[in-house]
């Protein structure tokens, strides 16, 4: 039932007496009747209350929502797992824009088993949507399915021909082509009648499902038997059978105990997307890997999104695919009510745990690494797609209300240690992509703070327009591109203080043409000059993506040039001193790995350094106390990176 309030702000919000405290389910809709939001509480009240607190407290997207919103509705259920049940087919019938959404990376490649047929057949497919099939994967290729069949049949021959040959066959009385040359082993071969055609079909799904060791066994036991009576062309068929199991195991390493079923998920995420890794575990062996990506439109908390993961996991899935263990990085907080959800559904208990140690422990790290991997690739694909490069600059002309698409974009970052050593970098992309070539780098001797500093580098960066230019020597090539070429857009990292005071430095360098925008980190938000609120840009947009791809790329190459010159601070310092050279620098630095190691080690600790005496070891530690960028350096130190364009 739907409710309203006088309340100006949120002229819908109910009072908090008309909410029930109970268990329920509850949906925003807009002014046009659609569904924005499905959620789930264990007390509608006090979920509900948290959405319709002061509008000012709410992140900024969460606002978003509830004032898109005109209306809250909600449905009381008996239980937290009736809650999560209804929350499940709620969100797949409206399919709410803010709730999060999911993409799958690819089309796997799957084994079926077609066991609704009447003689059930192996088959290679992309569809999962076959009538009563048995799946087994995802593989990463279609060879490796067929490898996979291959190798099966010559222990469990079961019917590969298509369904027109098998009826053929069957109403001929002559067997199908596979059936000929023995690689169909089906009821039209006339080897085997339709009942022991379905229990080698039942044997083939137990052991693709993780019942390899007991195959093993017998397999072993028959050979061994006929052996011993002298039955060696038995022996030979299971011994080449057994050949051919092997092969199937040794294609998946043993990762975890042989009597493990179990998937385990993993997960990596930022502010507008996630990707899932989810490793399909049976018998111990990795037999299957899925991929998944989600986009965020809410800010979302690291278990509320395990608890979207596995209901979509599990929500459309079969009894027998449900394992009985299941590893995630971290617990949701309703894991109680997931884990009799996911028994209901499988017949059977089922625990939801987080691996914390062992080979479990490694196997989570190896899905999560797997997952950062997938979602620094799903940024750079979608910021290097030419299509969604050409929808991102379309999308931020628009937003930011430009007379044309911003094709040559600059972005400044501004980096800092606890106040000294103050640079700044500069980012430039060309029709969505970067140009390293032109990145450039400022160091900043004075500033008072951020504002300040943004100030200095963009009065500095802006001075080079009104350079004329250098005349081309004929023969004579110039070392690198000058940055006279003006951009069609500027972006600073950081809020509207920051955007301020770029635009001071536009107004007294008398470039007011050049458009500008700020991107603050903590919501995502987009600054404009003169504006009290900032543009929103939905979680989805490709100008976001864009935005933050600027953004974090300003970040790193303002935190590859710091650490640079800190390093090279720190060098400069030790060279001074007698009896230093570079490799006994380089030597020093390794053993100790950061400044801030070495500057607290006694003389005698710095004596252990091969080549260091008590004298040069006394030397060292006192220049060190004397300089303050060594006091204050404590980042790990090593090889420095290599820094592009520095200026």
């Amino acid at each position: 039932m739907a409710v309203a309030s006088s309340r100006p702000q949120l002229p819908y919000r109910p009072r908090a007496g008309e909410i029930p405290t109970n268990p329920g389910v509850y949906r925003f809709r807009d002014s046009s009747g659609r569904v924005l939001y499905v959620g789930k509480a264990k007390s509608l009240r006090s979920r509900l209350s948290n959405y319709f607190a002061p509008l000012h407290t709410l992140h900024e997207r969460t606002r978003r929502m509830v004032t898109t919103a005109s209306s809250v509705e909600w449905t009381v259920v008996g239980s937290d797992v009736e809650a999560l049940q209804l929350e499940y087919m709620w969100i797949k019938e409206f399919d709410p824009p803010f709730n999060v959404r999911y993409r799958d990376d690819k089309s796997y490649p799957f084994m079926a088993i077609t066991l609704a047929d009447e003689a059930p057949r192996v088959i290679v497919t992309r569809n999962r949507r076959i009538t009563g099939a048995k799946y087994f994967g995802p593989y990463p290729k279609i060879w490796a399915v067929h490898d996979t069949i291959d190798l099966m049949i010559k222990v469990f021959p079961i019917r590969t021909c298509s369904d027109a040959s098998y009826r053929k066959a069957m109403q001929t009385g002559r067997p199908c082509f596979p059936g000929q040359i023995g690689k169909c082993g089906g009821p039209c071969s006339m080897k085997v009648s339709i009942e022991e055609h379905r229990a080698i079909v039942d044997d083939f799904v137990s052991f693709m499902s993780g019942g390899d060791q007991r195959f093993r066994t017998e397999l072993s036991a028959r050979m061994r038997e006929a052996s011993a009576a002298m039955d060696y062309e038995s022996a030979a068929m299971y011994r080449d059978k057994l050949a051919a199991v092997d092969a199937v195991l040794s294609r998946s390493a043993l990762v975890l105990g042989e009597d493990v079923d179990a998937d385990l998920f993993g997960i990596a995420e930022d502010e507008l997307a996630a990707t899932v890794q989810q490793f399909v575990i049976r018998g111990g062996r990795i037999r299957g890997v899925r991929a998944s990506t989600i986009e965020k439109e809410l800010d979302i908390e690291g278990g509320d999104l395990v608890d979207q993961v596995l209901q979509r996991a599990y929500g459309d899935a079969a009894a027998s695919d449900i394992p009985r263990r299941i590893f995630i990085p971290v617990m949701p907080p309703d894991a109680t009510e997931l884990e009799e959800w996911l028994r209901e559904k499988r017949g059977r208990p089922v625990t939801v745990q987080a691996a914390q140690r062992g080979r479990k422990a490694d196997l989570q790290r190896t899905a999560n690494l797997n997952a950062q991997q997938a979602l620094m690739l799903h940024k750079t694909r979608r910021t290097s797609d030419y299509v969604a490069r050409s929808q991102a600059l379309t999308d931020l002309q628009e937003a930011l209300g430009l007379a044309d698409a911003p094709l040559r974009i600059e972005c400044f970052d501004v980096s800092h240690l606890s106040g000294s050593n103050v640079v700044a970098s500069m980012v430039v992309f060309e029709d969505g992509l970067p140009r390293k070539d032109q990145y450039r780098s400022f160091s900043i001797a004075e500033t008072t703070d951020d504002t300040d500093s943004i100030h200095q580098v963009l009065t500095r960066r802006l001075a080079y327009l009104d350079r004329p230019e250098e005349p081309e020597v004929e023969g004579v090539a110039r070392k690198r591109p000058r940055f006279a070429y003006p951009p069609q857009l500027l972006v600073v990292d950081g809020g509207r203080p920051q955007v301020e005071a770029a635009a001071r430095a536009l107004a007294d360098s008398s470039h007011g043409e050049i458009a500008l925008c700020g991107i603050a980190k903590r919501l995502e938000e987009v600054w404009l000059p003169g504006d009290e609120y900032p543009v929103i840009l939905p979680r989805t947009s490709e100008a976001l993506y864009l935005l933050q791809r600027l953004r974090d790329e300003a970040h790193r190459f303002a935190i590859t040039h710091q650490r640079s010159r800190r390093r090279k601070d720190i060098q400069s310092v030790l060279a001074e001193i007698p009896g230093l050279g570079a490799e006994r620098i380089r030597v020093l630095l390794r053993h100790f790995g950061s400044v801030a190691a070495l500057k607290r080690a006694s003389a005698d600790e710095i004596t252990e350094v091969k080549g260091i005496g008590p004298k040069l070891a006394a030397t060292i530690q006192s220049r060190l106390h004397e300089s303050p960028d060594a006091a204050t350096t404590q980042e790990p130190l090593g090889d420095p990176p290599v820094a592009e364009s520095v200026g």
